[in-house]
Protein backbone atom coordinates (compact mmCIF):
# COMPACT_ATOMS: atom_id res chain seq x y z
CA UNK A 1 0.00 0.00 0.00
CA UNK A 2 0.98 3.59 -0.25
CA UNK A 3 0.94 5.96 2.25
CA UNK A 4 -2.27 7.49 1.02
CA UNK A 5 -4.07 3.92 0.79
CA UNK A 6 -2.59 2.64 4.14
CA UNK A 7 -4.26 5.97 5.66
CA UNK A 8 -7.36 6.03 3.84
CA UNK A 9 -7.55 2.42 4.76
CA UNK A 10 -7.41 2.61 8.59
CA UNK A 11 -9.38 5.75 8.91
CA UNK A 12 -11.99 3.85 7.78
CA UNK A 13 -11.39 0.47 9.61
CA UNK A 14 -10.27 1.66 12.98
CA UNK A 15 -12.49 4.46 15.49
CA UNK A 16 -11.07 7.87 16.31
CA UNK A 17 -9.27 7.05 19.33
CA UNK A 18 -7.64 3.62 18.00
CA UNK A 19 -6.48 6.01 15.01
CA UNK A 20 -5.02 8.58 17.00
CA UNK A 21 -2.70 5.50 19.04
CA UNK A 22 -1.17 4.61 15.76
CA UNK A 23 -0.79 8.02 13.46
CA UNK A 24 -0.07 10.23 16.84
CA UNK A 25 2.30 8.48 18.62
CA UNK A 26 4.07 7.60 15.54
CA UNK A 27 4.76 11.58 14.50
CA UNK A 28 8.17 11.53 16.42
CA UNK A 29 9.38 7.78 14.94
CA UNK A 30 8.73 9.00 11.27
CA UNK A 31 7.14 5.48 11.22
CA UNK A 32 3.91 7.31 10.36
CA UNK A 33 2.80 7.14 6.94
CA UNK A 34 2.56 10.33 4.85
CA UNK A 35 1.49 12.04 1.95
CA UNK A 36 2.81 11.09 -1.27
CA UNK A 37 4.90 14.26 -1.51
CA UNK A 38 6.68 13.33 1.73
CA UNK A 39 9.80 10.93 2.10
CA UNK A 40 9.40 8.58 4.58
CA UNK A 41 13.11 7.20 6.12
CA UNK A 42 15.10 4.40 5.41
CA UNK A 43 15.19 1.64 6.92
CA UNK A 44 18.37 0.58 5.87
CA UNK A 45 20.73 2.95 4.54
CA UNK A 46 22.58 2.79 1.37
CA UNK A 47 25.89 2.26 3.43
CA UNK A 48 24.40 -1.35 4.90
CA UNK A 49 23.78 0.71 8.13
CA UNK A 50 19.94 0.02 9.83
CA UNK A 51 18.28 3.60 10.63
CA UNK A 52 16.96 1.89 13.61
CA UNK A 53 17.35 3.67 17.30
CA UNK A 54 16.89 1.61 20.27
CA UNK A 55 14.79 3.80 23.42
CA UNK A 56 13.33 2.77 26.51
CA UNK A 57 15.94 -0.03 27.12
CA UNK A 58 15.59 -1.42 30.93
CA UNK A 59 18.52 -2.88 32.40
CA UNK A 60 20.57 -1.49 29.36
CA UNK A 61 23.99 -1.43 31.18
CA UNK A 62 23.61 -4.13 33.21
CA UNK A 63 22.73 -6.76 29.88
CA UNK A 64 25.90 -4.98 27.85
CA UNK A 65 28.26 -5.54 31.26
CA UNK A 66 26.75 -9.38 31.14
CA UNK A 67 28.56 -9.89 27.83
CA UNK A 68 31.51 -7.70 27.88
CA UNK A 69 33.43 -9.60 25.86
CA UNK A 70 31.09 -8.91 23.11
CA UNK A 71 30.48 -5.19 23.87
CA UNK A 72 34.16 -4.31 24.07
CA UNK A 73 33.96 -5.98 19.95
CA UNK A 74 31.60 -3.63 19.33
CA UNK A 75 32.76 -0.42 20.67
CA UNK A 76 34.48 2.58 18.87
CA UNK A 77 38.56 1.69 18.13
CA UNK A 78 39.33 5.16 20.59
CA UNK A 79 37.05 3.57 23.52
CA UNK A 80 38.52 0.39 23.20
CA UNK A 81 42.11 1.65 23.46
CA UNK A 82 41.45 3.57 26.34
CA UNK A 83 39.73 0.79 28.10
CA UNK A 84 43.15 -1.41 27.46
CA UNK A 85 45.65 1.76 28.64
CA UNK A 86 42.77 1.95 31.73
CA UNK A 87 42.65 -1.41 32.62
CA UNK A 88 46.86 -1.85 33.01
CA UNK A 89 46.97 1.93 34.89
CA UNK A 90 44.83 1.08 37.22
CA UNK A 91 45.95 -2.87 38.01
CA UNK A 92 49.66 -0.97 38.04
CA UNK A 93 48.26 1.71 40.27
CA UNK A 94 46.18 -0.39 43.09
CA UNK A 95 49.11 -2.92 43.62
CA UNK A 96 51.61 -0.74 43.33
CA UNK A 97 49.07 0.89 46.52
CA UNK A 98 49.23 -2.73 48.26
CA UNK A 99 52.79 -2.87 47.97
CA UNK A 100 53.51 0.40 49.50
CA UNK A 101 50.85 -0.19 52.80
CA UNK A 102 52.52 -3.64 53.21
CA UNK A 103 56.43 -2.13 53.29
CA UNK A 104 54.72 0.88 55.58
CA UNK A 105 52.90 -1.14 57.81
CA UNK A 106 56.03 -3.32 58.10
CA UNK A 107 58.33 -0.16 58.79
CA UNK A 108 60.77 -0.76 55.46
CA UNK A 109 60.93 3.31 55.54
CA UNK A 110 62.63 3.37 59.32
CA UNK A 111 64.31 -0.05 60.43
CA UNK A 112 67.01 -0.95 59.33
CA UNK A 113 66.06 -4.79 59.32
CA UNK A 114 64.78 -6.94 56.14
CA UNK A 115 62.34 -5.11 54.33
CA UNK A 116 59.32 -6.85 52.08
CA UNK A 117 60.57 -5.33 48.96
CA UNK A 118 64.17 -4.94 48.62
CA UNK A 119 65.12 -1.03 47.19
CA UNK A 120 61.34 0.10 47.87
CA UNK A 121 62.19 3.73 49.33
CA UNK A 122 58.66 5.30 48.64
CA UNK A 123 55.52 4.94 46.91
CA UNK A 124 57.07 5.98 43.60
CA UNK A 125 59.02 2.54 43.90
CA UNK A 126 56.25 0.40 44.93
CA UNK A 127 54.35 1.36 41.84
CA UNK A 128 57.69 0.67 39.88
CA UNK A 129 57.53 -2.84 41.41
CA UNK A 130 54.13 -3.56 40.65
CA UNK A 131 54.79 -2.64 36.74
CA UNK A 132 57.75 -5.00 36.82
CA UNK A 133 55.87 -7.99 38.53
CA UNK A 134 52.89 -7.75 36.27
CA UNK A 135 55.09 -6.90 32.64
CA UNK A 136 57.53 -9.67 34.20
CA UNK A 137 59.96 -7.15 32.98
CA UNK A 138 62.48 -8.21 36.22
CA UNK A 139 65.29 -5.42 35.97
CA UNK A 140 67.12 -7.41 39.09
CA UNK A 141 67.01 -4.29 41.07
CA UNK A 142 64.03 -4.60 43.06
CA UNK A 143 62.49 -7.76 44.64
CA UNK A 144 60.31 -9.36 47.41
CA UNK A 145 61.66 -11.23 50.19
CA UNK A 146 60.99 -13.67 52.65
CA UNK A 147 59.91 -11.48 55.26
CA UNK A 148 56.83 -10.36 54.18
CA UNK A 149 53.94 -13.39 53.41
CA UNK A 150 51.37 -11.10 52.48
CA UNK A 151 54.03 -9.43 49.98
CA UNK A 152 54.67 -13.22 48.50
CA UNK A 153 50.40 -13.42 48.01
CA UNK A 154 50.22 -10.33 46.38
CA UNK A 155 52.99 -11.11 44.21
CA UNK A 156 50.89 -14.20 43.70
CA UNK A 157 47.46 -12.49 42.98
CA UNK A 158 49.41 -9.65 40.82
CA UNK A 159 50.66 -12.52 38.30
CA UNK A 160 47.57 -14.49 38.03
CA UNK A 161 45.67 -10.72 37.36
CA UNK A 162 47.63 -9.64 34.71
CA UNK A 163 47.29 -12.96 32.62
CA UNK A 164 43.83 -12.46 32.77
CA UNK A 165 43.90 -8.64 31.31
CA UNK A 166 46.62 -9.53 28.51
CA UNK A 167 44.31 -12.68 27.84
CA UNK A 168 41.34 -10.48 27.26
CA UNK A 169 42.59 -7.22 26.33
CA UNK A 170 44.47 -9.07 23.53
CA UNK A 171 41.96 -11.38 22.51
CA UNK A 172 38.99 -8.55 21.88
CA UNK A 173 41.78 -6.36 20.00
CA UNK A 174 42.74 -9.50 17.87
CA UNK A 175 38.85 -10.11 17.64
CA UNK A 176 37.82 -6.28 16.54
CA UNK A 177 40.92 -6.53 13.71
CA UNK A 178 39.95 -10.39 12.62
CA UNK A 179 36.18 -8.79 11.83
CA UNK A 180 35.23 -8.82 8.37
CA UNK A 181 33.28 -5.98 8.39
CA UNK A 182 35.88 -3.20 6.42
CA UNK A 183 35.27 -6.37 4.36
CA UNK A 184 31.86 -4.91 2.88
CA UNK A 185 33.81 -1.87 1.94
CA UNK A 186 35.13 -3.77 -1.43
CA UNK A 187 31.37 -4.71 -2.30
CA UNK A 188 28.79 -2.96 -4.30
CA UNK A 189 25.67 -2.32 -5.35
CA UNK A 190 24.44 -0.69 -8.01
CA UNK A 191 22.93 2.91 -7.26
CA UNK A 192 19.61 2.02 -8.58
CA UNK A 193 17.56 -1.33 -9.37
CA UNK A 194 15.94 -1.45 -12.39
CA UNK A 195 12.40 -3.22 -13.75
CA UNK A 196 12.92 -4.65 -17.36
CA UNK A 197 11.86 -7.79 -19.18
CA UNK A 198 13.61 -10.74 -19.10
CA UNK A 199 12.83 -13.75 -21.63
CA UNK A 200 8.92 -12.30 -21.93
CA UNK A 201 8.92 -11.95 -18.00
CA UNK A 202 9.13 -8.49 -15.82
CA UNK A 203 11.92 -8.75 -13.62
CA UNK A 204 13.11 -6.53 -10.83
CA UNK A 205 17.56 -6.44 -11.17
CA UNK A 206 19.93 -5.06 -9.31
CA UNK A 207 24.11 -5.31 -9.38
CA UNK A 208 26.57 -6.83 -6.98
CA UNK A 209 30.21 -6.66 -7.83
CA UNK A 210 33.54 -7.92 -5.72
CA UNK A 211 36.19 -5.06 -5.71
CA UNK A 212 39.07 -7.45 -4.52
CA UNK A 213 40.32 -10.28 -6.28
CA UNK A 214 40.42 -12.18 -3.16
CA UNK A 215 36.75 -14.30 -3.34
CA UNK A 216 33.94 -14.35 -1.50
CA UNK A 217 33.22 -18.14 -0.68
CA UNK A 218 29.71 -19.64 -0.56
CA UNK A 219 28.42 -16.08 -1.25
CA UNK A 220 24.27 -16.03 -1.52
CA UNK A 221 21.89 -13.36 -1.94
CA UNK A 222 18.36 -12.36 -0.29
CA UNK A 223 15.83 -9.53 -0.60
CA UNK A 224 13.09 -8.73 1.44
CA UNK A 225 10.12 -5.71 0.38
CA UNK A 226 9.59 -3.44 3.49
CA UNK A 227 6.04 -1.31 3.58
CA UNK A 228 3.27 -0.74 5.68
CA UNK A 229 0.59 -3.10 5.87
CA UNK A 230 -3.13 -3.44 7.52
CA UNK A 231 -4.46 -6.51 8.43
CA UNK A 232 -8.14 -7.97 7.49
CA UNK A 233 -8.73 -7.19 11.48
CA UNK A 234 -7.51 -3.42 11.03
CA UNK A 235 -4.25 -3.73 12.42
CA UNK A 236 -1.41 -1.65 11.18
CA UNK A 237 1.90 -3.10 10.69
CA UNK A 238 3.96 0.16 9.76
CA UNK A 239 7.40 -2.15 8.20
CA UNK A 240 6.17 -5.40 7.16
CA UNK A 241 9.22 -7.31 5.97
CA UNK A 242 8.21 -9.85 2.83
CA UNK A 243 11.08 -12.06 0.87
CA UNK A 244 11.49 -11.83 -2.37
CA UNK A 245 12.68 -15.06 -4.68
CA UNK A 246 15.97 -14.51 -6.07
CA UNK A 247 16.11 -18.44 -7.14
CA UNK A 248 16.11 -20.05 -3.66
CA UNK A 249 14.12 -22.90 -5.20
CA UNK A 250 16.39 -23.21 -7.98
CA UNK A 251 20.04 -22.36 -6.25
CA UNK A 252 20.23 -19.33 -8.63
CA UNK A 253 21.01 -17.36 -5.10
CA UNK A 254 24.09 -18.76 -5.01
CA UNK A 255 26.83 -16.44 -6.66
CA UNK A 256 29.78 -17.08 -7.86
CA UNK A 257 31.01 -13.59 -7.50
CA UNK A 258 34.26 -13.52 -9.84
CA UNK A 259 32.45 -10.75 -11.90
CA UNK A 260 30.13 -8.31 -11.51
CA UNK A 261 26.48 -9.85 -11.36
CA UNK A 262 23.20 -9.61 -11.99
CA UNK A 263 20.55 -10.28 -9.61
CA UNK A 264 16.97 -11.08 -11.04
CA UNK A 265 13.57 -11.22 -9.22
CA UNK A 266 11.01 -12.83 -11.42
CA UNK A 267 7.65 -10.95 -10.81
CA UNK A 268 5.76 -13.83 -11.10
CA UNK A 269 2.23 -14.47 -9.08
CA UNK A 270 3.87 -15.30 -6.07
CA UNK A 271 5.84 -11.82 -6.30
CA UNK A 272 4.56 -9.12 -3.96
CA UNK A 273 5.47 -6.79 -6.72
CA UNK A 274 2.85 -8.81 -9.27
CA UNK A 275 0.22 -5.89 -9.33
CA UNK A 276 2.95 -3.16 -9.81
CA UNK A 277 3.00 -0.93 -12.47
CA UNK A 278 4.87 1.58 -13.94
CA UNK A 279 2.45 4.10 -12.57
CA UNK A 280 2.39 2.44 -9.07
CA UNK A 281 6.08 2.40 -8.92
CA UNK A 282 5.98 6.76 -9.06
CA UNK A 283 3.63 7.07 -6.32
CA UNK A 284 4.16 3.97 -4.12
CA UNK A 285 6.24 4.30 -0.96
CA UNK A 286 8.05 0.96 -0.18
CA UNK A 287 11.99 -0.58 0.59
CA UNK A 288 13.68 -2.79 -0.64
CA UNK A 289 16.47 -4.61 1.43
CA UNK A 290 18.98 -6.38 -0.20
CA UNK A 291 21.73 -8.66 1.60
CA UNK A 292 25.01 -10.05 0.57
CA UNK A 293 26.28 -13.09 2.74
CA UNK A 294 29.18 -15.26 2.25
CA UNK A 295 32.64 -16.09 4.06
CA UNK A 296 35.84 -14.15 3.46
CA UNK A 297 38.39 -16.18 1.74
CA UNK A 298 41.06 -15.41 3.60
CA UNK A 299 39.50 -15.43 7.17
CA UNK A 300 37.01 -17.75 6.29
CA UNK A 301 34.97 -15.80 8.30
CA UNK A 302 31.09 -14.47 7.62
CA UNK A 303 30.97 -11.36 6.39
CA UNK A 304 27.16 -9.67 5.11
CA UNK A 305 26.82 -6.35 3.48
CA UNK A 306 23.32 -4.75 2.92
CA UNK A 307 21.80 -2.14 0.90
CA UNK A 308 18.78 -0.48 -0.27
CA UNK A 309 16.02 0.68 -2.47
CA UNK A 310 13.36 3.25 -1.97
CA UNK A 311 10.50 2.87 -5.09
CA UNK A 312 12.12 5.91 -6.31
CA UNK A 313 15.39 4.68 -6.78
CA UNK A 314 14.03 1.70 -9.31
CA UNK A 315 14.04 2.60 -12.83
CA UNK A 316 11.14 0.73 -14.74
CA UNK A 317 11.88 0.12 -18.10
CA UNK A 318 15.97 0.26 -18.17
CA UNK A 319 18.76 -2.41 -18.00
CA UNK A 320 22.12 -2.24 -17.02
CA UNK A 321 25.03 -2.02 -19.73
CA UNK A 322 27.47 -4.37 -19.67
CA UNK A 323 30.74 -3.77 -17.92
CA UNK A 324 32.44 -7.30 -18.81
CA UNK A 325 34.14 -7.98 -22.20
CA UNK A 326 37.08 -9.98 -23.45
CA UNK A 327 40.97 -8.62 -24.34
CA UNK A 328 43.00 -10.82 -25.87
CA UNK A 329 43.48 -13.96 -23.54
CA UNK A 330 41.70 -12.44 -20.47
CA UNK A 331 38.06 -11.07 -19.56
CA UNK A 332 38.49 -7.34 -18.22
CA UNK A 333 35.78 -5.38 -16.19
CA UNK A 334 34.88 -1.67 -16.68
CA UNK A 335 33.47 -0.47 -13.35
CA UNK A 336 33.15 3.08 -14.95
CA UNK A 337 29.64 1.19 -16.10
CA UNK A 338 28.59 -0.43 -13.06
CA UNK A 339 26.17 1.93 -11.97
CA UNK A 340 25.21 3.10 -15.60
CA UNK A 341 21.57 1.88 -17.37
CA UNK A 342 19.95 2.31 -20.63
CA UNK A 343 16.63 3.11 -20.95
CA UNK A 344 14.47 0.55 -23.13
CA UNK A 345 11.56 2.72 -24.66
CA UNK A 346 9.51 -0.67 -25.88
CA UNK A 347 9.09 -2.31 -22.17
CA UNK A 348 5.52 -2.81 -21.26
CA UNK A 349 4.01 -0.11 -18.58
CA UNK A 350 1.58 -2.59 -17.20
CA UNK A 351 1.86 -4.94 -14.64
CA UNK A 352 2.70 -8.39 -14.15
CA UNK A 353 -0.83 -9.06 -12.72
CA UNK A 354 -2.26 -7.12 -15.86
CA UNK A 355 -0.52 -8.81 -18.53
CA UNK A 356 -1.38 -12.21 -17.06
CA UNK A 357 -4.98 -11.25 -16.86
CA UNK A 358 -4.99 -9.81 -20.98
CA UNK A 359 -2.80 -12.80 -21.38
CA UNK A 360 -0.33 -10.61 -23.05
CA UNK A 361 3.51 -11.86 -24.49
CA UNK A 362 5.36 -8.52 -23.91
CA UNK A 363 8.07 -8.64 -26.45
CA UNK A 364 10.84 -6.16 -26.17
CA UNK A 365 13.47 -5.24 -28.58
CA UNK A 366 17.02 -3.44 -28.11
CA UNK A 367 18.07 -0.65 -28.89
CA UNK A 368 21.50 -1.06 -28.27
CA UNK A 369 24.00 -3.23 -29.98
CA UNK A 370 27.13 -3.82 -27.98
CA UNK A 371 30.33 -4.86 -29.47
CA UNK A 372 32.05 -7.79 -27.01
CA UNK A 373 29.02 -6.61 -24.66
CA UNK A 374 31.00 -2.80 -23.80
CA UNK A 375 30.43 -0.10 -26.26
CA UNK A 376 28.08 0.81 -28.95
CA UNK A 377 29.16 -0.57 -32.25
CA UNK A 378 26.34 -0.10 -35.09
CA UNK A 379 26.09 3.36 -36.72
CA UNK A 380 22.68 1.98 -38.02
CA UNK A 381 21.32 0.91 -34.22
CA UNK A 382 22.68 4.48 -33.40
CA UNK A 383 20.46 6.06 -36.11
CA UNK A 384 17.35 4.03 -34.49
CA UNK A 385 17.95 5.23 -31.21
CA UNK A 386 18.41 8.47 -31.72
CA UNK A 387 14.88 8.59 -33.79
CA UNK A 388 13.17 6.48 -31.04
CA UNK A 389 14.85 8.61 -28.17
CA UNK A 390 13.26 11.76 -30.37
CA UNK A 391 9.91 10.08 -30.09
CA UNK A 392 10.23 8.40 -26.73
CA UNK A 393 7.74 10.31 -24.81
CA UNK A 394 4.77 10.23 -27.51
CA UNK A 395 5.82 6.56 -28.16
CA UNK A 396 5.31 5.62 -24.81
CA UNK A 397 1.82 7.16 -24.54
CA UNK A 398 0.50 5.74 -27.73
CA UNK A 399 1.42 2.22 -26.23
CA UNK A 400 0.24 2.59 -22.91
CA UNK A 401 -3.20 3.39 -24.34
CA UNK A 402 -2.63 0.51 -27.32
CA UNK A 403 -2.16 -1.66 -23.93
CA UNK A 404 -5.38 -0.68 -21.85
CA UNK A 405 -7.26 -0.46 -25.33
CA UNK A 406 -6.17 -4.46 -25.24
CA UNK A 407 -6.82 -5.35 -21.48
CA UNK A 408 -10.57 -3.30 -22.10
CA UNK A 409 -11.19 -5.56 -25.25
Amino acid sequence: FSSVRTYSIVSDILPEEERQKIFGGMNNGKILTRGSSQLRSRFVKKNGQCNVLFTNMAEKRQRYLADIFTTCVDIRWRYLLLLFCCSFLLSWLFFGIIFYTVSLAHGDFERSRMPCVLHVQGFVGALLFSMETQTTIGYGWRCVTEECPVAIVTVVIQSIVGCIIDSFMIGTIMAKMARPKKRNQTLVFSKNAVIALRDGKLCLMWRVGNLRRSHIVEAHVRAQLIRSYVTAEGEFIPLEQTDLNVGYDEGTDRLFLVSPLVIVHEIDRDSPLYSLSRADLETDHFEIVVILEGMVEATAMTTQFRSSYIAREILWGHRFEPVIYEDRDCYKVDYARFHKTYEVPSTTQLSARELDEADLIPRSVSTFCYENEAVLSCEEEDDVFTSSHAGGTEWSEERRTSEVNTLSK
